[in-house]
Protein backbone atom coordinates (compact mmCIF):
# COMPACT_ATOMS: atom_id res chain seq x y z
CA UNK A 1 0.00 0.00 0.00
CA UNK A 2 1.21 3.39 -1.10
CA UNK A 3 1.35 6.25 1.49
CA UNK A 4 -0.01 9.42 0.88
CA UNK A 5 3.41 11.26 -0.09
CA UNK A 6 4.09 8.27 -2.48
CA UNK A 7 0.70 8.70 -4.26
CA UNK A 8 0.65 12.54 -4.50
CA UNK A 9 4.54 12.31 -5.91
CA UNK A 10 3.42 9.57 -8.53
CA UNK A 11 0.21 11.83 -9.65
CA UNK A 12 2.88 14.73 -10.08
CA UNK A 13 4.71 12.38 -12.43
CA UNK A 14 1.46 11.73 -14.00
CA UNK A 15 2.32 8.26 -13.37
CA UNK A 16 -1.10 6.34 -13.90
CA UNK A 17 -0.72 3.51 -11.67
CA UNK A 18 -0.58 6.34 -9.09
CA UNK A 19 -3.80 8.63 -10.68
CA UNK A 20 -5.68 5.03 -10.35
CA UNK A 21 -5.00 4.27 -6.91
CA UNK A 22 -5.52 7.85 -5.80
CA UNK A 23 -9.06 7.61 -7.07
CA UNK A 24 -9.54 3.90 -6.29
CA UNK A 25 -9.03 5.16 -2.39
CA UNK A 26 -11.26 8.29 -2.49
CA UNK A 27 -13.78 8.22 -5.39
CA UNK A 28 -16.51 6.21 -3.21
CA UNK A 29 -15.96 8.68 -0.35
CA UNK A 30 -16.36 11.86 -2.82
CA UNK A 31 -18.97 10.66 -4.62
CA UNK A 32 -21.17 9.98 -1.73
CA UNK A 33 -20.45 13.94 -1.21
CA UNK A 34 -21.46 14.49 -4.73
CA UNK A 35 -24.77 12.75 -4.50
CA UNK A 36 -25.49 14.06 -1.25
CA UNK A 37 -25.17 18.10 -2.53
CA UNK A 38 -26.14 17.29 -6.57
CA UNK A 39 -29.53 16.39 -7.19
CA UNK A 40 -29.04 13.52 -9.89
CA UNK A 41 -26.81 10.66 -10.20
CA UNK A 42 -25.61 11.25 -13.70
CA UNK A 43 -24.79 15.15 -12.32
CA UNK A 44 -22.69 13.41 -9.78
CA UNK A 45 -20.97 10.86 -11.11
CA UNK A 46 -20.27 14.62 -13.79
CA UNK A 47 -18.98 16.39 -10.99
CA UNK A 48 -16.78 13.69 -9.32
CA UNK A 49 -14.99 13.73 -12.81
CA UNK A 50 -14.56 16.74 -13.10
CA UNK A 51 -12.81 16.83 -9.34
CA UNK A 52 -10.79 14.42 -10.40
CA UNK A 53 -9.51 15.83 -13.30
CA UNK A 54 -8.46 18.93 -11.12
CA UNK A 55 -7.24 16.52 -8.70
CA UNK A 56 -4.46 15.34 -11.03
CA UNK A 57 -3.98 18.59 -12.18
CA UNK A 58 -3.21 20.64 -9.18
CA UNK A 59 -2.06 17.96 -7.14
CA UNK A 60 1.61 19.62 -7.42
CA UNK A 61 -0.08 22.40 -5.27
CA UNK A 62 -0.85 19.63 -2.48
CA UNK A 63 1.39 21.24 0.29
CA UNK A 64 1.08 18.41 3.38
CA UNK A 65 -0.65 21.39 5.52
CA UNK A 66 -3.59 18.45 5.87
CA UNK A 67 -4.35 15.32 4.82
CA UNK A 68 -4.69 14.20 1.65
CA UNK A 69 -8.35 13.34 1.97
CA UNK A 70 -9.06 16.61 3.44
CA UNK A 71 -7.66 18.28 0.35
CA UNK A 72 -9.29 15.75 -1.97
CA UNK A 73 -12.85 16.63 -0.14
CA UNK A 74 -12.26 20.66 -0.44
CA UNK A 75 -11.41 20.49 -3.74
CA UNK A 76 -15.00 17.68 -4.30
CA UNK A 77 -17.12 20.08 -2.48
CA UNK A 78 -15.96 23.41 -4.67
CA UNK A 79 -16.80 21.26 -7.22
CA UNK A 80 -20.26 20.85 -6.19
CA UNK A 81 -20.97 24.41 -5.58
CA UNK A 82 -19.84 25.49 -8.73
CA UNK A 83 -21.75 23.23 -10.51
CA UNK A 84 -24.87 24.01 -8.48
CA UNK A 85 -24.41 28.12 -9.56
CA UNK A 86 -24.21 27.58 -12.87
CA UNK A 87 -27.46 26.07 -12.63
CA UNK A 88 -28.48 29.37 -10.72
CA UNK A 89 -30.74 28.19 -8.02
CA UNK A 90 -31.91 30.91 -5.71
CA UNK A 91 -31.44 31.51 -2.09
CA UNK A 92 -34.38 32.70 0.10
CA UNK A 93 -33.44 34.85 3.39
CA UNK A 94 -35.88 34.07 6.37
CA UNK A 95 -36.51 36.92 8.92
CA UNK A 96 -34.45 36.57 11.87
CA UNK A 97 -37.01 35.29 14.34
CA UNK A 98 -37.40 32.75 12.09
CA UNK A 99 -33.60 31.57 12.21
CA UNK A 100 -32.68 32.40 16.32
CA UNK A 101 -33.95 29.51 17.13
CA UNK A 102 -30.84 27.39 18.21
CA UNK A 103 -30.67 23.70 17.16
CA UNK A 104 -31.09 21.07 19.45
CA UNK A 105 -28.47 18.31 19.88
CA UNK A 106 -30.60 15.26 20.01
CA UNK A 107 -29.31 11.68 20.54
CA UNK A 108 -31.69 9.65 18.13
CA UNK A 109 -30.65 5.90 18.43
CA UNK A 110 -31.36 3.70 15.52
CA UNK A 111 -32.28 5.83 12.98
CA UNK A 112 -33.05 4.80 9.67
CA UNK A 113 -30.59 5.88 7.61
CA UNK A 114 -32.24 5.58 4.12
CA UNK A 115 -35.51 7.52 5.04
CA UNK A 116 -33.46 10.31 6.27
CA UNK A 117 -31.34 10.12 3.03
CA UNK A 118 -34.15 10.24 0.39
CA UNK A 119 -36.07 13.37 1.97
CA UNK A 120 -32.12 15.31 1.72
CA UNK A 121 -31.74 13.89 -1.40
CA UNK A 122 -35.51 15.19 -2.46
CA UNK A 123 -34.80 18.97 -0.98
CA UNK A 124 -34.35 21.63 -3.70
CA UNK A 125 -31.01 22.24 -4.03
CA UNK A 126 -30.62 25.43 -2.21
CA UNK A 127 -31.72 23.76 1.08
CA UNK A 128 -29.43 19.96 0.09
CA UNK A 129 -26.41 22.23 0.02
CA UNK A 130 -26.82 24.30 2.97
CA UNK A 131 -28.28 21.21 4.73
CA UNK A 132 -25.27 18.81 3.66
CA UNK A 133 -22.51 21.53 4.24
CA UNK A 134 -23.67 22.62 7.69
CA UNK A 135 -25.27 18.96 9.23
CA UNK A 136 -23.00 16.38 7.19
CA UNK A 137 -19.87 18.38 6.05
CA UNK A 138 -19.26 20.30 9.75
CA UNK A 139 -19.42 24.15 8.28
CA UNK A 140 -20.65 26.57 10.28
CA UNK A 141 -22.90 29.22 7.98
CA UNK A 142 -19.96 32.19 7.97
CA UNK A 143 -18.15 29.20 6.25
CA UNK A 144 -21.17 28.24 4.31
CA UNK A 145 -21.83 32.15 3.58
CA UNK A 146 -18.53 32.74 2.22
CA UNK A 147 -18.19 29.73 -0.23
CA UNK A 148 -21.32 30.21 -1.54
CA UNK A 149 -21.60 33.80 -1.54
CA UNK A 150 -24.54 34.67 0.21
CA UNK A 151 -25.10 36.11 3.55
CA UNK A 152 -24.87 33.91 7.13
CA UNK A 153 -28.91 34.62 7.79
CA UNK A 154 -29.60 33.28 4.30
CA UNK A 155 -27.29 30.23 5.22
CA UNK A 156 -29.57 30.05 8.39
CA UNK A 157 -32.49 29.85 6.95
CA UNK A 158 -31.66 27.44 4.22
CA UNK A 159 -30.58 25.23 6.83
CA UNK A 160 -34.01 25.86 9.04
CA UNK A 161 -36.28 25.24 6.03
CA UNK A 162 -34.08 22.27 4.97
CA UNK A 163 -34.51 20.65 8.13
CA UNK A 164 -38.98 21.70 7.71
CA UNK A 165 -38.86 20.39 4.45
CA UNK A 166 -37.10 17.01 5.46
CA UNK A 167 -39.86 16.35 8.31
CA UNK A 168 -42.39 17.00 6.25
CA UNK A 169 -41.22 14.26 3.52
CA UNK A 170 -40.47 12.03 6.32
CA UNK A 171 -44.34 12.36 7.32
CA UNK A 172 -45.68 12.79 3.71
CA UNK A 173 -43.47 9.66 2.18
CA UNK A 174 -45.85 7.69 5.53
CA UNK A 175 -42.53 6.71 6.71
CA UNK A 176 -42.19 8.00 9.78
CA UNK A 177 -43.57 4.89 11.51
CA UNK A 178 -40.12 3.43 9.90
CA UNK A 179 -38.11 6.09 10.90
CA UNK A 180 -36.58 4.06 14.34
CA UNK A 181 -35.10 0.99 13.77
Amino acid sequence: MLSESELVQLCINKKRHGQHALYQKYADAMYNICCRMIATTAEAEEVLQDAFLTIFDKIDTFSFQSTLGAWIKRIVINKCIDHLRLKKHTWTELNEAATSIPDKQVEIPNVNVKIINDAVTSLPNGYRTVFTLYAIEGYDHEEIAQVLNISEQTSKSQYHRAKEKIKELIIKSGNINNLYT
